[in-house]
C-alpha cells in the first residue's frame, strides 16, 4: 500500500496515494522533453528497440514519509516536521545490447508541524531497481529541502540518471523509490549473545561439575 503524509489543519494525516507515478515526461524540463500537458501511464510493454518496459515508480509501505518530534513520537502536537513525496517520474530507454537505462525524478516536500520552524532539512532518498524482489542496483541520497523564514513548506527535487537494468532482467523489473535511512535490500543485523555477569558465570560452572560428578 503506497502512503504519502500531509499537514492538514496541524494534524498529520495519511492519505493513500500521495506518493504516486508520472509518466517520464513530467519532468521534462529536467529530462529534456517537448511542451505539452502530462499523458497518463500506458501499460508495461515487451521489449522492443523503440519502446523499452518501463513500470510505474512503486513506494513501499513505510517508505513514503520521514517525521521529526520535539518529544515523543507520535504526538502530533509537538511534530516539527516531515518530509514526504511530491510527483514521481521514470524514463527507459532500451540500449543496443538489451539493456535498459533508467531515470528516475523525484520531488520532496517538507511541511511544518505544529512545533518546527522554517530551516534546512536532509532525509536519505533511496532509488532502486529490483528484480523478483531481488535488488538489481540502487542508489541512497541525502538530499536537503529547505523551508524558508515565512513558510510552512518547502520543496526539492532529485533527479537520477544512472541507474541500469541488465538485458536478462529488461523485462518485468520494478522501480522503488523510499524515504529514510534504510537502504533496499539492506542485510539484517546479527544480535550480539549477552555475556554471561560473573555470579551467573560462576553458578553454571559449578552445576557442569556437579554433574558431572
Amino acid at each position: 500500500m503506497r502512503r504519502a503524509w500531509m499537514i492538514l489543519g496541524g494534524l498529520a494525516l495519511a492519505f493513500p496515494g500521495s506518493a504516486r507515478a508520472e509518466s517520464g515526461s513530467f519532468f521534462k524540463n529536467m529530462f529534456g522533453g517537448g511542451e505539452g500537458g502530462t499523458p497518463s501511464i500506458a501499460a508495461p510493454q515487451a521489449q522492443d528497440p523503440d519502446n523499452a518496459y518501463c513500470p510505474p515508480v512503486f513506494v513501499p509501505d513505510g517508505g513514503a514519509a520521514v517525521q521529526a518530534f520535539a518529544g515523543a513520537a507520535g504526538d502530533k502536537t509537538r511534530l516539527r516536521h516531515q518530509i514526504v513525496f511530491g510527483r514521481l517520474s521514470r524514463e527507459c530507454k532500451a540500449r543496443a545490447d538489451g539493456s535498459v537505462a533508467v531515470r528516475v525524478g523525484v520531488e520532496l516536500r517538507a511541511l511544518l508541524g505544529p512545533s518546527g520552524a522554517p530551516g534546512r532539512f536532509e532525509v536519505p532518498v533511496t532509488i532502486a531497481v529490483k528484480y523478483n524482489e531481488q535488488p538489481v542496483m540502487a542508489r541512497t541520497h541525502r538530499v536537503a529541502v529547505v523551508v524558508p523564514a515565512g513558510a510552512a513548506q518547502g520543496e526539492a527535487t532529485l533527479i537520477e540518471n544512472d541507474l541500469s537494468v541488465p538485458a536478462d532482467k529488461a523485462v518485468g523489473y520494478d522501480i522503488e523509490v523510499s524515504l529514510g535511512a534504510g537502504a533496499v535490500g539492506r542485510a539484517k543485523p546479527v544480535a550480539k549473545r549477552r555475556k554471561a555477569a560473573p555470579a551467573a558465570a560462576a553458578a553454571a560452572d559449578q552445576g557442569e561439575a556437579a554433574a558431572g560428578q
